[in-house]
């Protein structure tokens, strides 16, 4: 283990030859997986790119030192720890970044030594955050289990519905859901539900919950934990623990938003 010390120890850990080249790599990076962060999870990682400036790439001030230049330069509404360390994780497990723990000369845990990396190092990485060709393969055919259950759920219970009816009138499938539905959440929702009336009522959950906080959070969040309280909301259904979908789908929504907020940077 490294041992704790001044920035000046860990200069040989950069791995680029100028700040211009460390720039256009975060630039990068950011362009394929900015998505993958939260608002204040973004704050927190350009705070620590900015601190990585000296000694190109590299940085080793505590976490409590990084929130702390945050907060104070957003007049206390700025992130939490618990953001930051998220932001670490994230940015670990999407291959830029390097996180080597140090101790202290007489004993105990020092600080750790934040090490950006090259795109050379991270195109040479087969994982990337939340996935891997395994857990891909699984998630396609857990994808496939799950549609099959849910269309063989929906003939039921749309068949039932038919036959209460005079006449036969066809139930519409994902191709005729309104425009004010975004295509990326009707692409996810049509896999389990491919009827239209469900997908427009799992997004109006969304818009009853993101009214009051439209002028607060930006339309690509909004989305992005839509799509993420769905996922959940299956992942649950599949375990057995959900009774009412779109109930269950509209309190994860519902928690989400509020966490959004709460760590949105002012």
């Amino acid at each position: 283990m490294l041992v704790s010390g001044r920035i000046e120890n860990f200069k040989d850990y950069s791995q680029f030859d100028s700040l211009k080249s460390f720039n256009n790599t975060i630039e990068m990076f950011l362009a394929d997986h900015k998505k993958d962060f939260t608002k204040g999870e973004l704050v927190a990682f350009k705070r620590l790119v900015r601190f990585s400036a000296k000694y190109v790439g590299v940085a080793n001030a505590k976490i409590g030192t990084l929130v702390k230049a945050i907060n104070e330069k957003l007049n206390g509404f700025g992130v939490s720890r618990s953001t930051f360390e998220r932001m670490l994780r994230k940015a670990k497990d999407l291959g830029i970044l390097s996180i080597e723990n140090t101790a202290k000369s007489k004993g105990g845990k020092g600080h750790n030594v934040y090490i950006f990396n090259t795109i050379d190092v991270l195109k040479k990485r087969k994982l990337t955050y939340c996935e891997s060709n395994e857990t891909l393969t699984d998630s396609k055919r857990e994808q496939g289990d799950l549609k099959r259950e849910a269309n063989n759920l929906s003939k039921t219970s749309n068949n039932k519905r038919l036959n209460k009816r005079i006449g036969h009138v066809p139930v519409l499938d994902h191709t005729f859901v309104s425009n004010y539905v975004p295509k990326a959440f009707t692409h996810l929702v049509k896999c389990f539900f491919d009827n239209a009336k469900t997908i427009e009522e799992y997004w109006r959950m969304v818009k009853i919950d993101t009214y009051y906080v439209r002028t607060l959070i930006d339309e690509d969040t909004i989305l992005h934990t839509a799509l993420e309280s769905f996922r959940q909301m299956i992942g649950k259904l599949k375990k057995g623990i959900v009774n009412k979908p779109i109930a269950y789908f509209k309190r994860i929504i519902n928690k989400k938003i509020n966490q959004a907020i709460e760590e949105l940077p002012i």
